[in-house]
């Protein structure tokens, strides 16, 4: 099993830029897949970034350019760094990891993109 922690969510104003990060319990390299995954008010989930163990990586267009996921120095860390931000982009992320085809969530952060 794989516990996942999600911080670095807030509130900021259009045009800002947050990083958010997911660690993980185990090292993400014995993960097949981690990413970040949103949901918008009134929306059903959707998937914003992945990254694999060998660290390719995968948008979804409305992000590409502006999101920038990433692997840290710690081996059970990711991070997803937004800039750009637009309101949105208002939405709880929630970090998941794919270990061996059972799907793991964190529990959510909130970023909202306000004036």
């Amino acid at each position: 099993q794989v516990q996942l922690m999600e911080s670095g969510g807030g509130l900021v104003q259009p045009g800002g830029s947050l990083r958010l990060s997911c660690a993980a319990s185990r090292t993400i390299f014995t993960m097949n897949t981690m990413g970040w995954y949103r949901q918008l008010p009134g929306k059903e989930r959707e998937l914003v970034a992945t990254i694999t163990n060998t660290g390719s990586t995968n948008y979804a267009d409305s992000v590409r350019g502006r999101f920038t996921i990433s692997r840290g120095n710690a081996k059970n860390t990711v991070y997803l760094q937004i800039d750009s931000l637009k309101p949105e982009d208002t939405a709880v992320y929630y970090c998941y990891a794919d270990l061996l085809g059972w799907l793991y969530w964190g529990q959510g952060t909130q970023v909202t993109v306000s004036s």
